[in-house]
C-alpha cells in the first residue's frame, strides 16, 4: 500500500491526496491525533470512462442557467448497508473510498458541472455574456462528495465535535481550493438530509459544488447589498441578536431564526466578524463552528422526537467578487408539523412568493427549547 502525499492542516488535521482508478481525485482528512495508517490501499477498480461534462442552457426568460446533467439519471439510489458506495471498500464491496478515513472527499461520479474546467473549454465558443436565444455553455466545474464519517447511517449532527472540526476543516481547505480552478465562480458546500429532502444515499455525507456562475439566490444578494451598502450584515447580526429569535451566542458565532423565515424551520449561523468563505475562518473560529453544530443539529431532531428532513447550505461569498458578502450557514426544514410537510406548490414554486406556515418567533422558542 503506497504512503499518501500528505499536508498539515489547522490544529492537526492531515490531508492525504491520491487518485481514483477513472482518474477522479480523492482527498483524506485524518482527525487530529487519529490512529490510521499512513499507507493507503489504491483503487483496484476497472471503471468506466467518467461521462462528458454536461451542458447548460441559457433560459432567455430568467437569465439563468440551468445544466443538463442527465449522466445523474444512473446514480445509485438507497442501497442495501453491505452495499453502501461511501463506505470504506472492503472484498464485497468495492465501494468510492478504497481504504478507512475519517473524512473522505472525492469526486462525484455523476456530476452536475465538470470533470472539464474553464482551460479546457474553447473561449470563443463559450461567452458567458451571450443573451441570444438557444445559448449554450460547457457545465464547468466541479462536484464532489463529502463523507462525514465511515459508518453507514448518521447525519452531520450525529458527529462528535472532534469529527465535525475536521469536516469544518475539509470544508474549508476544498474552498480554498475550487476557488482557484479556472472558470469556477462560486463554491457551495451543503448538506441534505432525509428522504423526504431527496437524498439517494443514507451514509452520513454532504457535497461541494464549484458552479460556473454566481448562482440566482447570490445575484439577488449583491443587488440588496449594493443598495442597502456594505454595513448590511452587520445591521443584521445586530438586528437578530437583540430579538427573541436569538438561540445561541457564542464568542464568534451567533445563531438565529430570521425576521422573514421562508420556511416552517430555518436557521441562520453567522460569524461576528466578516468574513467572506470558510476558507477565510480562523483556528477559534472552525473549533467553535464544530461545538456549535451538533448543539443546533440535534436540537432539530429534539423537535419532534425524531430525524427532521433539512437542508444546511452554506452561503459563500463569489469567488473573484463582491466579497463584501458574509459567510452564512443556512439551515431550513419543510417540516411544519410532527408528521406534515410544507410542499412547494403554485405561489413559491411558480412565483417565488413563499407564504410562511409558522411565525418565527414560534419557530425560535421550539428551538430554543430544543438545544436547552
Amino acid at each position: 500500500m503506497p504512503v499518501l502525499p500528505a499536508s498539515t492542516l489547522t490544529d492537526g488535521v492531515v490531508r492525504r491526496d491520491d487518485t481514483l482508478a477513472d482518474g477522479r481525485r480523492l482527498y483524506y482528512y485524518d482527525d487530529a491525533g487519529s490512529t490510521l495508517p499512513t499507507e493507503r490501499a489504491s483503487d483496484a477498480r476497472v471503471l468506466d470512462p467518467r461521462p462528458d461534462t454536461a451542458t447548460m442552457r441559457r433560459d432567455p426568460l430568467t437569465d439563468e442557467w440551468i445544466s443538463i446533467a442527465a449522466a445523474r439519471q444512473n446514480r445509485v439510489f438507497l442501497p442495501p448497508a453491505d452495499l453502501d458506495p461511501l463506505a470504506p471498500a472492503s472484498p464485497t464491496n468495492p465501494s468510492e473510498v478504497p481504504d478507512r478515513y475519517d473524512v473522505a472527499v472525492f469526486e462525484n461520479r455523476s456530476p452536475s458541472f465538470g470533470p472539464a474546467t474553464a482551460a479546457d473549454v474553447d473561449a470563443d465558443a463559450d461567452t458567458a455574456g451571450s443573451r441570444a436565444v438557444g445559448h449554450t455553455r460547457a457545465s464547468v466545474g466541479r462536484c464532489e462528495v463529502v463523507c462525514f464519517s465511515p459508518e453507514h447511517e448518521g447525519s452531520l449532527g450525529s458527529q462528535s465535535p472532534a469529527r465535525l472540526r475536521t469536516v469544518v476543516e475539509a470544508w474549508a481547505d476544498r474552498t480554498a481550493a475550487l476557488s482557484e480552478i479556472p472558470g469556477i465562480e462560486q463554491v457551495f458546500p451543503f448538506e441534505n438530509r432525509g428522504e423526504a429532502i431527496g437524498v439517494t444515499l443514507h451514509h452520513p455525507h454532504g457535497q461541494i459544488y464549484g458552479y460556473p456562475y454566481v448562482t440566482p439566490r447570490t445575484q439577488c444578494l449583491i443587488t440588496q447589498v449594493e443598495r442597502h451598502g456594505p454595513g448590511l450584515f452587520e445591521e443584521i447580526l445586530a438586528f437578530e441578536s437583540a430579538s427573541e429569535r436569538l438561540i445561541l451566542r457564542g464568542e464568534h458565532w451567533s445563531a438565529f431564526v430570521p425576521f422573514a423565515a421562508r420556511w416552517p424551520l430555518e436557521l441562520h449561523v453567522m460569524p461576528h466578524r466578516h468574513i467572506a468563505d470558510l476558507a477565510e475562518t480562523d483556528s477559534a473560529e472552525r473549533g467553535e463552528l464544530a461545538a456549535l453544530l451538533p448543539r443546533l443539529l440535534q436540537g432539530i431532531d429534539a423537535l419532534y422526537g425524531d430525524p427532521t428532513p433539512y437542508i444546511a447550505a452554506w452561503h459563500q461569498a463569489p469567488v473573484r467578487d463582491h466579497r463584501d458578502i458574509r459567510l452564512t450557514l443556512q439551515i431550513t426544514s419543510p417540516r411544519r408539523a410532527a408528521a406534515r410537510l410544507k410542499y412547494l406548490a403554485g405561489s413559491e414554486s411558480a412565483m417565488g412568493a413563499f407564504i410562511g406556515d409558522v411565525l418565527p418567533e414560534v419557530q425560535a422558542a421550539a428551538w430554543k427549547e430544543a438545544v436547552r
